[in-house]
């Protein structure tokens, strides 16, 4: 007897993002730098800042998980699995994806962070399908959620101005119908650690005296070689996808770039050849929100997709990790 085959598919999606906005003139009366300066390098004029210092990223998960459950009517107990993709989690452990499932009444489902930088997303959601394609789960969240802001330098002009604060979350469920995530593609190249990192606070550099004060507990980012890199990797594998599954530029309704720099962003989309009228950019009013960025894409412009629309989404962050996936909506 043949197995019907199982699709995974976004059957709902939610966002939250923090009151205060922080502005690049407001960032201008911080450090030596301008509206004109940032919006001319990057492309950024606000982001969203969650100022409450006893509130975390699960805090902003929650809040996005909320959201969602309050569009889709679902039911916290139907929840078999929550990803949670951070790079900046409440603590070292136990997971933030476990703080977030306590906090929306998330019971007896597996709760796991991943980590994988601003590509955090992507790679949560291709865990997602298989999870979901194997028959295992039928209902499982990915939320992405960071809060950024506790790992800017406002000292450093270079890298506080690029950074925000937001979550977003979809539902995942399985669909026999020819719909969802229809291929990804991930890559990873360690050598580009020494480009993007954090110089201490983890097991290889503990947090000491010295190392606060050598101010070793932000992002350290080279911004020239993150560029580079960026702006190849991210449009070769958005372009790589679509060649592999023979999808033209007629063919995409919507690419959906992770938002680190108005640049990078071109560099895609004249690589895919995809019509700057399709591809969804929103980086100036919340800058870099690392893997949240891509739903909270989804979560703004959900009421312009329509069912069967070919969506791109693609990332690039530290690792270097980087990749696309294919999705073709399923609502």
């Amino acid at each position: 007897m043949q197995m019907t085959k199982l699709n995974a598919a976004i059957t709902g999606v939610g966002g939250y993002v923090p009151d205060y906005i922080l502005t690049n003139q407001e960032l201008s009366t911080m450090m030596d730098t301008s509206d004109e300066w940032i919006t001319t390098r990057v492309g950024i004029k606000e982001r969203h800042i969650l100022k409450d210092d006893a509130k975390g990223a699960s805090y902003l998960g929650e809040m996005a998980i909320k959201d969602l459950f309050a569009k889709k009517n679902v039911q916290p107990t139907e929840i078999e699995m929550v990803i949670c993709a951070t790079s900046t989690p409440d603590h070292i452990f136990p997971s933030t994806a476990s703080k977030i499932a306590e906090q929306v009444g998330i019971k007896g489902a597996l709760a796991i962070d991943i980590q994988a930088a601003c590509s955090g997303f992507i790679a949560a959601l291709e865990m997602a399908e298989a999870y979901i394609k194997s028959g295992k789960h039928k209902k499982i969240i990915v939320v992405s959620t960071e809060k950024m802001s506790y790992m800017v330098d406002y000292q450093d002009r270079q890298t506080a101005p690029l950074f925000g604060d937001g979550a977003g979350a979809v539902l995942i469920e399985p669909t026999t119908e020819n719909f969802g995530i229809m291929d990804t593609q991930l890559y990873t190249d360690g050598a580009g650690f020494r480009h993007l990192h954090m110089k201490s606070g983890g097991s290889a550099s503990a947090a000491t005296h010295q190392t606060i004060d050598r101010r070793e507990h932000y992002v350290y980012q080279e911004g020239q070689a993150v560029f580079k890199n960026a702006v190849v990797d991210m449009a070769e594998v958005s372009a790589e996808i679509m060649e592999r599954n023979h999808l033209t530029d007629n063919d995409i309704a919507w690419l959906i770039p992770h938002q680190a720099n108005l640049r990078i962003i071109d560099a895609t989309v004249q690589r895919t050849g995809i019509d700057h009228q399709k591809v969804i950019i929103n980086i100036e009013r919340y800058g870099n929100t690392s893997s949240a960025s891509i739903p909270i894409c989804l979560w703004e412009n959900e009421k312009n997709f329509k069912k069967g629309d070919n969506i791109i989404l693609t990332a690039f962050g530290a690792g270097f990790t980087w990749g696309a996936v294919w999705i073709k909506w399923g609502y």
